[in-house]
């Protein structure tokens, strides 16, 4: 039996536990009780209001002496205002709702044996597939996160966007996706959280990361995986742990193995991926189970968010880093690099490469091909969709020429110029919003190998590259020709991807094909990707002040001052254009280094997501677009471009303004087809203006002022 003196000191060892509190929500029940508001409160406890606010949502805890003084207040109350019965258990935080699992159906697989030899020849049309569509459910996926440390107000007075705000919240991740660590151990979150982070060495900081911190966001996609904790070391947070001011391996971007940092991690059984310990370095050890081990790190003073991409995020505090880097992890995806990688990254989330499908011989689940997606292996390109470099083509000895589907670089010849242009006072420049996301949309693409096709009928469906004599079509020359970069006519038979065929067909012109590499399986792999990155653009814009319902003279007034309402918000909507335009880059990825040789493998082509042919579809369709407004315009205005650059066109103009020169219905709406203002992909703003007489100077030296039609010379970012 205990003694007198063993209880005695258990009782006092109770006594000096912190004390405890009623659960939040009996906080907010007892202060309203008492007709005390959350500002009043926080000048009684020399706090913030915000603080208040986050004792009674649970998000964060008071430390002595403020926790003793909000005891007492409390338990006072209490006696004053008692519940009807025992006070309920805060409700969690609202999550979306998974859907379960359903049973997967086994995936057919496809339609034809493939490519086999790519110079086989065939005589019969490619058959045609149905699209396939993401499902966009999500399946809950059991991990365990230990309780965070208490956490604290932020110093930061911003708040993130109110879409932002108000996202759901899984009660896995209870404090969002990432964190931004400063040199005294405060780890700032989302929504103006802020952690302790006692860790003093990067192996402290993974495991306080993995165990403690409530970090992380779920999957995009019921079959894909949870995002893994990011967090972004300011420069004092990083000489805390030991790692340099700067990278002295400039070209490699990474620490030497033989880096104390380096070896303390690689002796606590920690991986680093083939990147190494770079600005964007993961962690990680073996997956168990379900559970995945890792944490991300971004490294600000290695320059992990550079400047063009995320324009003055690193020169800002630790809050508003967290601030923007949030918002852009709730609209798009938790940063795992550069804009680019994080472009490729969100396609492979939204559409997964694989899903579990029962064996039908032994009734077990394995993995299977996810319909839809572009699978788990490479895939070599048909001889004209590669590059002289890639094995494939290197080594076969193709000579048959390659596809160049690229952006728009053209400027008119001024031999074309009437006087009546030339008497006009300005030049405009329009560019179109996010160009590339809207050539996206709808975009049926190969997912399966290409097949060779000899004098195959065209098909304006059927997703490839076709052998094409365009150089018959005689098209207006103050007009760029549609079916090159450089507006040039063809010259011979060369290979176009199908939509630039297709609008040959659609001017009115027979196509007949000489040879075709096809596709037998297609869909409409970018949907996913397109729709959550518009709505990200969308969204930003309409925080800075741009949104749908504005006149065109209020959009064009918005516009002008948009990059001033919010710096923060500017970084987000410039990081979502990156996302766009890289993410398109990155399908068409060249071999780096100076000792590549031709014909060697290199990484970037060992990806699934490398396809150079989606990527080819993107830009066909984009400079398409662009071509039938210009053609549009021509015809109901009688106006010609001056040059075009990507998605910028600059016209002759009578005023500084595109409504001196947009055409217009009686009714006062813009008229179908040509360009028009707003704020989604595919609409246009204004780019810049200068004078008539500064553009042909321009164009009779042979350059494009569609570069520099922003002023002070500034080169346009071509293709958003």
């Amino acid at each position: 039996m205990a003694s007198e003196e063993e209880l005695f000191a258990n009782i006092d060892a109770l006594l000096e536990e912190e004390p405890q509190l009623p659960p939040p929500a009996e906080r907010a029940r007892l202060r309203e009780a008492a007709g005390i508001t959350q500002a009043r409160l926080a000048v009684a406890l020399k706090t913030s209001t915000q603080t208040v606010k986050n004792y009674e949502n649970g998000r964060s805890e008071p430390k002595s002496p403020r926790l003793e003084a909000y005891q007492r207040l409390l338990k006072g109350w209490a006696a004053k205002y008692p519940a009807n019965g025992a006070p309920a258990a805060p409700a969690p935080a609202p999550a979306v709702a998974p859907s379960p699992e359903p049973v997967p159906e086994t995936f057919t697989g496809p339609t034809g044996p493939g490519t086999g030899d790519l110079r086989t020849l065939s005589t019969g049309p490619a058959a045609e597939a149905a699209d396939m569509t993401a499902d966009q459910s999500t399946t809950p996926q059991p991990t365990a996160s230990a309780p965070a440390r208490p956490a604290r107000p932020a110093t930061s007075s911003r708040r993130p966007a109110k879409k932002a705000a108000t996202a759901a919240v899984d009660p896995r991740f209870p404090h969002g996706p990432l964190a931004v660590l400063d040199g005294d151990g405060s780890a700032y979150g989302v929504d103006g959280l802020v952690l302790d982070c006692p860790a003093t060495t990067v192996v402290e900081l993974v495991e306080w990361t993995l165990r403690e911190s409530g970090l992380g966001a779920p999957k995009l996609h019921r079959h894909g995986k949870d995002a893994d904790p990011l967090i972004v070391l300011t420069q004092s947070a990083a000489a805390k742990l030991g790692l340099p001011e700067r990278l002295e391996d400039r070209r490699g971007l990474r620490l030497p193995e033989d880096h104390p940092v380096v070896k303390q991690v690689l002796k606590a059984r920690w991986q680093l991926t083939q990147r190494g310990f770079g600005p964007w370095a993961r962690i990680y050890r073996k997956a168990q189970g379900r559970e995945r081990q890792c944490v991300q790190l971004a490294i600000l003073p290695w320059d992990a968010l550079d400047s063009r991409s995320w324009p003055g995020v690193a020169d800002m505090e630790p809050a508003d880093v967290a601030r923007v880097l949030g918002v852009y992890a709730q609209r798009v995806i938790t940063p795992r690099g550069g804009t680019a990688v994080n472009g490729l990254e969100l396609m492979t989330a939204l559409r997964p490469p694989t899903r579990p499908v029962r064996d039908e011989a032994t009734g077990n689940w394995v993995s299977g091909l996810n319909p839809g997606s572009l699978g788990t292996e490479p895939m070599d390109p048909a001889p004209p969709e590669g590059q002289p470099e890639h094995p494939a083509v290197f080594h076969s000895g193709w000579k048959g020429g390659f596809l160049h589907e690229e952006a728009y670089q053209w400027v008119r010849s001024v031999d074309t110029l009437a006087d009546e242009e030339c008497m006009l006072p300005f030049a405009v420049g329009l560019d179109l919003n996010t160009a590339f996301l809207a050539a996206a949309a709808r975009l049926t693409v190969g997912l399966s190998e290409p097949v060779h096709f000899v004098n195959p009928p065209f098909n304006p469906k059927v997703p490839g590259s076709w052998l094409v004599d365009l150089s018959g079509i005689e098209l207006d020359p103050r007009l760029p020709s549609p079916f090159t970069p450089t507006g040039e006519r063809p010259t011979g038979p060369a290979w176009y991807q199908t939509h630039t065929v297709a609008y040959a067909q659609e001017l009115g012109y027979n196509v007949a094909p000489i040879e075709a590499y096809l596709r037998r399986e297609t869909g409409a792999y970018l949907d996913p990707w397109h729709d959550r990155l518009k709505t990200a653009y969308v969204d930003t814009l309409a925080d800075l002040g741009v949104t749908k319902d504005l006149t065109d003279v209020e959009f064009l007034a918005a516009m002008e001052r948009h990059k001033d309402v919010d710096p923060a918000m500017t970084a987000v909507l410039a990081a979502i254009k990156g996302t766009v335009k890289g993410g398109i880059g990155k399908l068409f990825e060249n071999p780096q280094g100076k000792n590549y040789k031709d014909g060697e493998p290199w990484p970037a082509m060992m990806r699934p997501t490398w396809r150079p042919d989606i990527r080819a579809a993107v830009i066909s369709k984009a400079r398409v677009n662009m071509h039938r407004k210009l053609l549009n315009m021509s015809r109901m205005t009688g106006l010609f471009p001056l040059a075009v650059l990507s998605d910028c066109v600059v016209y002759p103009s009578p005023g500084p303004s595109p409504l001196d020169f947009l055409p217009y219905a009686a009714s006062g709406k813009p008229q179908p087809g040509g360009f028009r203002l707003g704020p989604t992909p595919g609409l246009a703003k204004l780019e810049g203006v200068q004078e008539m007489l500064w553009a042909i100077d321009l164009m009779e030296k042979g350059l494009n002022p569609a570069r520099h039609i922003k002023g002070g010379d500034a080169v346009l970012d071509e293709g958003e």
